[in-house]
């Protein structure tokens, strides 16, 4: 376990009777030939690996909220799950560190952008999952990561379509 791991895992349990600030992230992948591949994004300030997360917007639900983000942090468009895979919790460095809680959402990318809000600022990199794991810090992350990939290798049911 990294040391910042253990300093942020320390805070939050010094920190358990504050109500932390809530967040959404999505967790953008796509199936390229059978495989499952993921977006990553760096983080402004560090250049770390994560996957795209925002704070609430006014009038939008938390995973439209991680749409959002995908879109202004990596530029892509795509399906999203209304119900989150899990949540985690990180400390958001700055002038006051803030402890966050973050529902992920997982989001099936059907479009890449050349512009976006945040080219420039962020860089972003498809990769596989044993990359994933290598690159995100958070190992919640890695674990929402491996758990996605191994429910999207599953096969899928067919689906009959039923009219009157």
């Amino acid at each position: 376990m990294s040391t910042l791991r253990k300093w942020i895992d320390r805070l939050a349990a010094r920190a358990a009777e504050i109500s932390p600030d809530r967040q959404a992230g999505a967790i953008p992948y796509t199936i390229v030939e059978g495989r499952v591949v993921f977006l990553l994004v760096t983080t402004r300030r560090t250049g770390r690996w994560i996957f795209p997360k925002g704070a609430p917007i006014e009038n939008l639900q938390p995973w439209q909220v991680a749409l959002h983000e995908a879109y202004e942090e990596a530029g892509i468009e795509g399906e999203i799950e209304t119900t989150p895979i899990g949540h985690y919790r990180t400390l958001k460095a700055g002038i006051r560190p803030v402890l966050i809680d973050v529902d992920m959402f997982p989001m099936r990318v059907t479009r890449q952008l050349d512009d976006w809000p945040e080219k420039g600022k962020r860089h972003r990199h498809w990769v596989i999952l044993q990359d994933a794991k290598r690159l995100l810090s958070d190992p919640k992350l890695k674990e929402f990561a491996a758990t996605l990939d191994a429910r999207l290798r599953q096969p899928q049911p067919a689906r009959i379509r039923m009219s009157a």
